[in-house]
């Protein structure tokens, strides 16, 4: 037999290539060597074991989505309570410890910016949830939209970076595709 992984020679019988330790897999269809004293057919191939990238990181990618849509519920709760202080020039009532106005404040049209801010607030708040709910779920079309919530994340530096880029190294390849194919039928 001949090492798929680094084309060395594999004694039959061995489960394991000499060479480079890949793994010997046992052949699903009939697979050409070359002739072997007038046979075409030989039992095992050494191919390389897939590694479980998906998996290990399930639960953890799916926490980090979730966690990742609080942390924009706060985040948009600050930046929502600045915007109305400089739009209104004050942030409360007279009653209110800081209530008293300050400033020239902003121009008129940036308090059109709040409806704005808070519908896409909410949508990728929403987006971002309901993709750790569906890795944790393990649901079989949580990867395709995770990946997709991952590029949409990458444009909010740092964190939707770094969580972006983690889901895309974890869930893009093709293994990873099997995996969770495999995973998501499990459940």
């Amino acid at each position: 037999m001949v090492c798929a992984a680094c084309g060395a020679t594999v004694l039959d019988g061995a489960r394991f290539c000499a060479k480079c330790g890949a793994a010997v897999a046992p052949v699903t269809g009939p697979v050409y060597a070359g002739p072997v004293a007038g046979e075409y057919a030989v039992p095992y191939v050494v191919q390389p074991l897939l590694r479980a990238t998906v998996q290990p990181r399930l639960q953890t990618l799916g926490t980090f989505w979730c966690v990742y849509a609080l942390y924009r519920v706060v985040a948009a709760s600050i930046a929502m309570l600045v915007l109305r202080a400089f739009t209104l020039r004050s942030l409360g009532g007279p009653e209110w410890p800081m209530g008293h106005e300050f400033g020239q404040g902003a121009p008129a049209w940036l308090a059109g910016l709040l409806p704005v801010i808070s519908v896409v607030t909410v949508i990728s708040v929403g987006l971002a949830a309901f993709t750790g709910w569906s890795l944790l779920q393990k649901k079989p079309w949580g990867r395709t939209l995770s990946i997709v919530t991952a590029i949409l994340a990458l444009l909010k530096f740092p964190f939707g970076t770094v969580l972006g880029i983690y889901t895309l190294w974890v869930m893009v390849p093709a293994e990873s595709g099997m995996e969770w194919e495999a995973i998501a039928e499990g459940e």
